[in-house]
This record gives C-alpha cells, sequence and structure tokens, in this order.
C-alpha cells in the first residue's frame, strides 16, 4: 500500500492553514507550498514539511509535486489572491487562473496524483434574484459574474471542470462563502471588521447582509471534498444568511462592546461610497467605502449548501459560537483590548471611590 501525501497550496493562508492543522490532527502527511518569506508559515504544525514557491513557477511546482516512488497524492488547491476592487487585475488573473492551469497541468503529468481538490468562491456562481437560494452550475462564465476576483475564480473553476471532461483528470470543486473565526493571522477582511466595531471604530453599519462561515467548518468541507466527492462536481460550502444588523449585535454580545446603533440604508451607503471614491482618486488614498463593497452587502447572499451537506457530511455551527471563539482568540492574541475586564476594574474603583 502507497503512502498518501497532501499537497496544500496556500497552506499559510487562513483557510489553507486550518486545512493542514486538521490534516496533521488525523495523522495524514502534509506538504505545504507557501510564498517565500510568508509570515503565516510559522504558524502550520512542525511535521508539515514546507516548500517555498510560487504558482507561476513552473520549476516551483515541480518541486512541490515530485514524491518519492512509493506514495500517492492528493492536491489541496488552496492559493489565490482575494482582492475587493472589482477593476481588472493582471497579477489576479495569472495567479487565480494560469496558477491554477499550471496546478492542473503538474496533476495531469504526476500519475501518481490521484486527486485534485479546488477552492473555488460563490463569488463565481452568478447571482439569483433576491429570495432565491444559489446552487452548483455546471458551467462558468466570467462574463456572468461582477468583479476581477470573481471572474479570475469563474475562468479557473471552468479550466478545472474542462480539464475533467478532457482528459478524464479526478477533480471536485468547493465554492466556501465568506470566511470567519480565530487564528486569523494576517487579518482578513471580516476579521478587520470585527476588530473595528469591538474597537468602536465603526460609527455607522450598512443595511446589507454577508453568508459567513466558520473556518473550521470550511476547512473540514474541504477534506471532506478529497475524501468523498465526486468528480467533476461542485459543492457549496455556505451557511444562513446573516444581516449586518444580527452580526453586529452579536459581536457586542459577545466582546462586551459598545452596540453599532445606526445603519445606512444601500442607497445612503452607495451614495457616501461614491463621493469616497472620488475623494480617494483626488488623494491617491483607498477609499474607506467601495460600491462594489456596498454591492456585495446587497446583493442575494443566500446559498444552498444542501448537497455538500448530503454527499459531503458539511455541517456549519451558529455564528453565535465562531463569533465567541473569535472574540476569544483575538483577545488571547491582543489584536483587541479585554473590554469586560477593563471595564469590570472600573466599576470596582468607582466602587472603592464611592466607600
Amino acid at each position: 500500500m502507497k503512502n498518501r501525501m497532501y499537497l496544500v497550496t496556500g497552506a499559510a493562508g487562513f483557510l489553507g492553514s486550518n486545512i493542514c492543522r486538521q490534516l496533521v490532527k488525523r495523522g495524514d502527511q502534509v506538504r505545504a507550498l507557501v510564498l517565500m518569506g510568508d509570515p503565516g508559515a510559522r504558524y502550520l504544525p512542525e511535521s508539515v514539511e514546507i516548500v517555498e514557491g510560487d504558482l507561476t513557477d513552473r520549476d516551483d511546482l515541480e518541486r512541490f509535486f515530485s514524491v518519492p516512488d512509493d506514495t500517492e497524492t492528493v492536491v489541496l488547491h488552496i492559493a489565490s489572491i482575494v482582492t475587493v476592487d472589482p477593476g481588472y487585475n493582471q497579477k489576479v488573473m495569472d495567479v487565480n487562473v494560469n496558477g491554477t492551469k499550471n496546478i492542473i497541468r503538474l496533476c495531469a503529468e504526476h500519475p501518481e496524483c490521484r486527486k485534485l481538490v479546488y477552492c473555488s468562491s460563490t463569488g463565481a456562481i452568478p447571482e439569483m434574484p433576491k429570495g432565491q437560494a444559489i446552487k452548483e452550475v455546471r458551467y462558468f462564465d466570467a462574463s456572468q459574474v461582477n468583479g476581477c476576483y470573481s471572474q479570475s475564480k469563474a475562468l479557473a473553476t471552468q479550466a478545472v471542470l474542462d480539464a475533467v471532461r478532457d482528459y478524464g483528470l479526478n477533480a471536485c470543486v468547493v465554492h466556501p462563502s465568506g470566511i470567519l473565526g480565530p487564528d486569523d493571522y494576517a487579518v482578513g477582511e471580516t476579521t478587520g471588521t470585527l476588530i473595528k466595531i469591538i474597537g468602536g471604530q465603526m460609527p455607522a453599519g450598512i443595511d446589507g447582509s454577508f453568508n459567513l462561515c466558520d473556518v473550521r467548518d470550511l476547512a473540514a468541507g474541504t477534506i471532506a471534498a478529497a475524501d468523498r466527492g465526486r468528480s467533476g462536481e461542485c459543492y457549496i460550502l455556505g451557511n444562513e444568511e446573516v444581516s449586518f444588523r444580527e452580526f453586529a449585535a452579536m459581536i457586542a454580545e459577545e466582546s462586551g462592546c459598545r452596540k453599532v446603533k445606526t445603519f445606512l440604508p444601500i442607497w445612503g451607503a452607495n451614495l457616501m461610497a461614491r463621493m469616497m471614491e472620488l475623494k480617494g482618486r483626488r488623494k491617491g488614498e483607498k477609499p474607506l467605502l467601495t460600491r462594489f463593497s456596498v454591492y456585495n452587502l446587497s446583493r442575494n447572499n443566500k446559498f444552498d449548501s444542501s448537497k455538500a451537506k448530503r454527499e459531503l457530511g458539511y455541517t456549519t455551527r451558529s455564528y453565535r459560537e465562531t463569533i465567541r471563539d473569535e472574540v476569544a482568540w483575538l483577545r488571547k492574541t491582543g489584536k483587541i483590548a479585554d473590554i469586560r475586564s477593563a471595564s469590570s476594574k472600573k466599576d470596582a474603583h468607582q466602587v472603592a471611590m464611592a466607600h
């Protein structure tokens, strides 16, 4: 019987590192592809073999794929550049599309590679009218989705499915929605929002919604796709839709911070975003709010994960549990102050003064 090794790209990232931890925990052999000098690599388990390299460099990938003769591999392709700027970006296309095509080629050239799991995005799937749950599709068209990131993921996903059809590649696709949870050492978009709300740096929210999953559930769902996912199939890994109001209220309850009381209507947020974009362009600065970020809160964020639940055994924990765990991790790592202990000290001091 051959040894099995899991090859994980983007392993120093939020999702990739969680996948590595879960694989190691169940006793699997893991090799990680990380960018040279990526600070996130130091948070990976000691037993993970690290290969520094770039998705766009075929020599780097050849080193990553080369294993002893008695070893078979399963590739989990998680790496990509995420951008909230909707404009065309050649670097995003090079890494997300051409990098994925490089991975596909290496999988095809290496007979010991038993399977590829590609991590796409729900953004690659065309949006349905509000109220209608978005399901998996059979074909991906970049012209049907909004923003450079989603377009790059649509192109890459279709390249994977084409390889299944044309070369018989054993590959399946997972589509995570948003990502949330502890151990986000690089502080991504959602973790940054949590920190701002807890620190009182977000005086107003927007009357929109998200669809966010606990990173630990996404990692488990991706590994389940490697174990049980059918070739040529796509699986949405989503959660319940949650409004910004509900989300902010849960953060306040779990962290003890002040509640966000003002929520702008979508039209008002669009107006403000337009003004901020103009000001940013004039000053050469990144705007605090963009119309694209408002669109992401106003769009249909209802995704149907029933296929992943049925075929992969995918499950999601509640938003409250994830927020509680993330707040505890943010406190533990010093990314936020312990508001509750600070306020109890203040109360004790006031009581002492009163006596």
